[in-house]
């Protein structure tokens, strides 16, 4: 029995030596509960053997179960990193062997390992201890611990209750414990990792903030005896100089000094300062422009480049300066224009302002005095148009003169006229009338009065038709020309100018005729229209045409040529008409007539000149007029008279022609 028992002893010797070696391959488990009580119950269950074996039998076979179940478990263990664990596991059993061979009293209580000792625990075994390492180690300790229970869980045999195992259970509290260790050390890191961050980034900012204090500062001082950044005086760049460095560069430049006339017709002209005896003459007025300087001001200069003008120290000849002027090109008369003021301007369909034209007229009072000061401040060049040297306008573009101007101009252009000469029309509208108002010189607006009788007057030539010499188509379809008579139109052209003036004044929309002193019948073709009397002298005939077609014709006899008495020819029209009347000449001294002749139908239709029945005729027609003709008048056959007499009325045509 007692052989027995210290095999079994043994057994579970090396058992727990492996189960140490495991622990401290992890480097985190050290004289942990379990291995205290293991430890005990070893030193007892040997006791107990040597005493007598009666006692413990349940021990006896408990152990080779226990045996059999850590072996499965370490083989499945060592399979994972045994060539990689080997030398580090035989150390850390030959030191656990000394541990357990420790008196029970030196053995501690039950507990959770300290996190010194385990640190301790694996400085002794070798291992790495960095951050990375570790944390490495521990996770791939834990995982193996896993593993182990689900191996251990999946051999146990099935419909038998496997017994509570001390070693188990002081695996979970570890496995615990050092999950929560690693948490507490991952958030410590970061945590520590953060505020180190911060202190950077902190210590960093107020090193730039110190260096760019100190930039500040040191130009700040800098500016008090230099010019800031882009700054120009009189053009010049002096960007960074001093006051010296500036008086240097002048100096160097007055020998080559040239002023560049700028025109606005973009020609160039130069005066040289050596033709008016140029020469620099320092002064203080440089230093006085540095010392007015505000240096810690100075980041403003970056962005708003300060451009100076002021005088230079130089002095010249002004009697040659005057020739040099004289002898310009610009100053010859011959290449000189006047401006031209802004004023209302007719576009599209109302007036707007046209802005002024300067032109190169040259101001000379102020041509010379702009020269003198570009030489004073050492320019290099100056814009005639800039600096004002030329002739201005009197009214520019916003001149309060212009623009009423345009609105009184446009107030005209409301009236819209139209002109009935049917068939055709003529028009009055805001393209005609803006022909016709005018603005002075001082912006006063005006109506052209002669400009709108113009308007009249051709509107009098082209449609005035009395007196005026027409074609004329004749009964026969011959045309002839017709010169003079009463019949006709013709416009009032006084009338119509004041008429056309209140319809511009009023603003007024109408369609009307113009004011005649004389109609005629239409302004298509001849005046005479469709309806009317026609005499041919020449083949002494008649013709009565109504709508244009000839309804009655006769032979007649007109007046007699060889006495004087020839029927005149022209367009006229009937007077007036009138039954049994009396015909009457001259009267004579003694109180008679040169002739008395009644007729029974009377139909004048030029003074006493006109239609009527001639009983006394014994013919008509032929050249029986040059013979028996008679005082002007149109001699007819009773029948004709009467029939004419009835075709006519008052203002009907009547057409004499050869």
């Amino acid at each position: 029995m007692g052989s027995r028992d210290k095999k079994a002893e043994e057994i579970i010797e090396e058992t727990m030596k492996e189960f140490l070696s495991d622990l401290n391959q992890s480097k985190s488990f050290h004289e942990t509960d379990g291995s205290n009580d293991i430890s005990r119950k070893k030193s007892s269950g040997k006791k107990e053997g040597k005493a007598g074996s009666g006692r413990n039998e349940p021990d006896k076979e408990e152990r080779p179960r226990r045996k059999r179940q850590q072996e499965s478990n370490h083989e499945k263990a060592s399979e994972t990193n045994v060539s990689e664990r080997k030398s580090s596991k035989k150390k850390a059993s030959e030191r656990n062997v000394s541990q357990r061979e420790a008196s029970p009293e030196d053995v501690p209580h039950k507990k959770k390992p300290h996190r010194k000792d385990a640190d301790r625990s694996r400085v002794s075994s070798g291992r790495d201890v960095s951050g990375t390492a570790r944390r490495k180690d521990e996770e791939a300790f834990l995982e193996e611990r896993r593993k182990k229970r689900r191996h251990s869980d999946e051999e146990k045999p099935r419909g038998r209750e496997s017994e509570p195992s001390e070693e188990k259970e002081d695996f979970n509290d570890f496995d615990d414990w050092e999950e929560e260790r690693m948490e507490k050390e991952r958030r410590k890191k970061k945590k520590g990792g953060n505020q180190k961050a911060g202190k950077i980034a902190l210590i960093a900012a107020g090193s730039v903030a110190g260096v760019l204090l100190a930039v500040y500062i040191g130009l700040a001082i800098y500016f008090n005896s230099h010019f800031m950044f882009f700054t120009k005086i009189n053009g010049t760049s002096c960007s960074m100089k001093s006051v010296e460095q500036v008086e240097d560069e002048m100096k160097k430049k007055v020998a080559d000094y040239a002023l560049t006339l700028e025109g606005s017709d973009g020609g160039r002209e130069t005066i040289d300062g050596s033709s008016i005896s140029l020469e620099y003459v320092p002064g203080e007025k440089l230093k006085e422009i540095a010392g007015q300087q505000n240096g810690f001001l100075w980041p403003k200069s970056l962005w708003d480049h300060p451009e100076i003008e002021t005088e230079i120290g130089v002095r010249y000849d002004e009697a040659a300066l005057g020739e040099a002027i004289a002898a310009l090109g610009c100053m010859n008369p011959e290449n000189q224009t006047p401006s031209t003021d802004a004023h209302p301007e007719f576009k599209e369909n109302q007036f707007v302002v046209a802005p002024e034209v300067v032109g190169t007229q040259i101001n000379a009072e102020i041509f010379s005095q702009k020269v003198a000061e570009a030489i004073n401040g050492f320019k290099p060049a100056l814009n005639l148009s800039e600096a004002g040297c030329y002739m201005p306008p009197r009214f520019v573009s916003d001149s309060p003169e212009v623009t009423a101007a345009a609105e009184a101009m446009n107030s005209y252009l409301g009236a819209n006229v139209t002109y009935d000469f049917n068939p055709n029309t003529e028009v009055v509208d805001a393209s005609v009338i803006s022909q016709w108002i005018r603005v002075d010189g001082d912006m006063n607006v005006t109506f052209d009065e002669e400009a709108v009788r113009g308007y009249v007057q051709s509107l009098a030539e082209k449609y005035n038709t009395k007196g005026v010499p027409r074609q004329f188509t004749t009964a026969g379809g011959n045309v002839v020309t017709v010169e003079g008579g009463g019949f006709g139109w013709r416009i009032d052209q006084d009338a119509e100018y004041a008429a056309l003036t209140a319809n511009i004044q009023n603003a007024e929309t109408v369609t009307r005729e113009p004011a005649y002193t004389s109609r005629g019948i239409s302004h298509g073709g001849s005046d005479v229209g469709g309806t009317y009397a026609e005499v041919d002298l020449t083949n002494q005939k008649m013709y009565f045409i109504k709508d244009g077609q000839v309804i009655l014709q006769s032979d007649c006899v007109t007046g007699n040529p060889n006495k004087g008495h020839a029927t005149p020819q022209g367009v006229y029209s009937l007077a007036w008409k009138q039954k049994n009347r009396t015909l009457r000449g001259e009267k004579q001294p003694d109180g008679t007539y040169e002739y008395e002749t009644p007729v029974a139908f009377w139909m004048p239709f030029n003074g006493g000149i006109g239609f009527h029945d001639a009983t006394w005729q014994s013919a008509f027609g032929g050249r029986r007029y040059q013979t028996h003709g008679s005082h002007g008048c149109v001699n007819l056959p009773y029948s004709i008279a009467q029939k004419l007499y009835d075709l006519m009325y008052d203002g009907v045509p009547v057409v004499c022609h050869y």
